[in-house]
């Protein structure tokens, strides 16, 4: 079966129409505010009904008050909440069902702690201090190896084009994420790149 493509960090109707022309299975709408791929929640919610019902819509947050995430889960019609910050694992249970837990990953402790955790799946991406995700650079993907043969893993952190189809062959996740990587500049993506990845991820 194919890998999954998530495309994220969805600031405008265009590229979200693209990606989903391309063959993108989930969308990502970042409400965090100190993202350069920030979205206002009315926004997001604007896209997402115009959006087919067959696309995955998941909301990016990071340490957010539960109730905040509840109210832009309903007000945006999201399907799955992704927790990118601290979150603890009781903070994950509360706000379930559908919840992505997001984990930076620096070495094999890190991918021990997937085991306190009860959520839908897993993404993993790379550890940069003080930068909650959309790095553009990619973390040792044979400490994922492992973890994708036991869990539900999205593979995030780095992936372009170019590495998208090794990365797969790698880790054989159940999907891959990709923001910063097919990007023109932050919240604005490259058209030709983005088809080109998620080609490379359909075929790997």
């Amino acid at each position: 079966m194919p890998v999954r493509v998530k495309i994220c960090g969805i600031t405008n109707l265009e590229d979200a129409e693209a990606a989903v022309a391309f063959g993108a299975d989930a969308l990502g709408f970042i409400f965090y505010k100190k993202s350069p791929r920030y979205i206002d929640p009315l926004r997001a919610a604007a896209i997402i009904r115009a959006l087919p019902p067959f696309v995955i819509k998941v909301g990016v947050f990071v340490d957010e008050a539960l109730e905040e995430v509840s109210r832009v889960r309903e007000d945006a019609s999201l399907d799955r909440v992704q927790l990118h910050g601290d979150e603890t694992p009781g903070y994950c249970a509360q706000a379930s069902p559908g919840v992505i837990k997001a984990f930076r990953i620096r070495g094999r402790a890190d991918i021990e702690k997937l085991s306190l955790y009860d959520v839908s799946a897993f993404l993993l991406d790379t550890y940069v201090e003080g930068v909650p995700g959309g790095t553009g650079e990619t973390f040792n993907w044979e400490i994922a190896v492992e973890a994708s043969a036991l869990r539900r893993i999205i593979l995030s952190g780095g992936l372009t084009p170019d590495n998208v189809a090794m990365a797969i062959k790698t880790v054989r996740p159940y999907a891959v994420d990709v923001s910063s990587g097919v990007e023109a500049r932050p919240g604005k993506k490259d058209l030709e790149k983005m088809k080109k990845f998620i080609d490379e991820a359909k075929t790997a």
